[in-house]
């Protein structure tokens, strides 16, 4: 959703530079598979890369106006055991900053998947309630396709989107040009959130 549209404007700043781009969920071992560069949006553990913050990565609870017309609307976090949850594979329960300190929900639900584009387009279709990433779902946020619910509950962790490479290596001019480019199209406030503000506040 914002890699590929912006390559074009990248490859025309670098025209000697050439891509080979692999798209997978999964964590791949970057050493072994030969990779220059990725760019992650889970906690960092591997202590053999270095990391750079590209944005932060807000995530939030949404639902379809129609999945809340029929079955309403959680008020609060603990009213999530009583809805359909669609949920990412490995991330059993979902964590809530409260007035009353952390609390995690154990949710439930039709469906789980491993892709975050497939939970949101399964959310916007009325499957029920689930927690995406403002990146990927602020379209469907602008358009009303989606509503965030529980906004008073912020979740935990806050995560962030990196760019990540072998600290075994030097950083070659071409990963670093790759790095600088989309840290300064995201910016300290990237693009979509500053769409969202601005569709809030109209």
């Amino acid at each position: 959703m914002h890699i590929i549209p912006a390559l074009k404007a990248f490859s025309e700043v670098y025209p000697e530079l050439k891509i080979d781009m692999r798209m997978s969920d999964s964590i791949v071992d970057m050493v072994e598979g030969g990779f220059d560069v990725a760019i992650r949006n889970v906690s960092l553990n591997d202590s053999t890369l270095v990391a750079r913050k590209l944005a932060a990565d807000k995530r939030i609870v949404c639902a379809s106006p129609e999945y809340l017309e029929q079955f309403g609307e959680p008020k609060k976090p603990q009213d999530l055991v009583n809805h359909q949850c669609i949920n990412l594979v490995g991330l059993e329960h979902w964590v809530f900053d409260t007035p009353e300190g952390e609390k995690k929900i154990r949710i439930q639900g039709p469906l789980r998947a491993d892709n975050g584009d497939s939970i949101r387009d399964a959310c916007i279709a009325g499957m029920g309630i689930t927690i995406s990433s403002t990146w990927c779902a602020y379209q469907a946020l602008q358009e009303g396709r989606l509503v965030q619910v529980l906004e008073e509950y912020p979740l935990l962790p806050e995560t962030n989107i990196w760019a990540v490479y072998p600290s075994s290596r030097l950083l070659a001019p071409k990963v670093r040009v790759f790095i600088d480019y989309f840290a300064k199209r995201f910016g300290d406030v990237p693009y979509w959130e500053k769409e969202l503000n601005n569709k809030q506040r109209n």
